[in-house]
């Protein structure tokens, strides 16, 4: 949110709009998606030419020699991001159809490898890193679902669920200070990502399915 920040603030301040009844929520950034371009799920090109994002990306504090932060100019592809934008792309055809009711935020803001690269997912944290991560995440999410009201809030796999459901009880148990959020409904889909083989085969027609049973779309 600090390197990236000009095209995330460009984002949301094309796209979240007070219109907004569902919100799909992602788990955290991925090293070819919004770690380049500061967008959720941010494949570059879909970012470049279908949401008409672009925008100043500097360099995190603390690179990882095996992951390198190019933005705009990042040559690798994440399949996440680009089989989920692919797919409102395919059912509303332009972005404006699309944000008219929708928005996709990301639960956590960082990203974290181990010291050979790989991706660390939120999750996977030790304990004494990941429950202070959490919480303030939690406490996040509930602020933006707060401001943003929708209907559905969807996770974008079980994670991303699990963690809707958690914020949502308890900033209900806690009084609701910063909004009402009793009458959202929570919804899930399978993520997209290649490393869920249920993914790698008919994934769009999956999640269409899934949205539908629930009354999303």
């Amino acid at each position: 949110m600090r390197y990236a920040r000009q095209p995330w603030e460009r984002y949301l301040a094309r796209y979240a709009r007070d219109t907004v009844t569902t919100v799909f929520l992602g788990m955290n950034p991925g090293p070819w998606g919004m770690l380049q371009t500061g967008v959720p799920f941010g494949e570059v090109d879909l970012v470049r030419e279908w949401l008409g994002i672009t925008g100043r990306v500097g360099v995190p504090e603390r690179p990882h020699p095996k992951r390198p932060v190019t933005g705009f100019g990042c040559a690798r592809h994440e399949v996440s991001g680009r089989r989920l934008w692919g797919l409102f792309r395919s059912r509303f055809g332009t972005p404006d159809d699309f944000f008219k009711r929708h928005l996709v935020i990301n639960y956590c803001p960082l990203g974290f490898f181990n010291r050979q690269g790989t991706n660390v997912t939120p999750d996977k944290l030790s304990r004494r890193d990941r429950e202070p991560l959490l919480a303030l995440c939690d406490r996040s999410l509930a602020r933006a679902l707060a401001v943003l009201q929708p209907r559905f809030a969807v996770g974008v796999g079980a994670f991303a669920e699990g963690r809707l459901r958690g914020a949502i009880s308890a900033h209900i148990r806690d009084g609701g200070a910063m909004g009402a959020l009793e009458g959202i409904s929570v919804a899930r889909i399978l993520h997209p990502s290649p490393a869920s083989p249920a993914a790698n085969s008919g994934w769009e027609e999956k999640a269409v399915g899934e949205l539908t049973a629930q009354g999303v779309w």
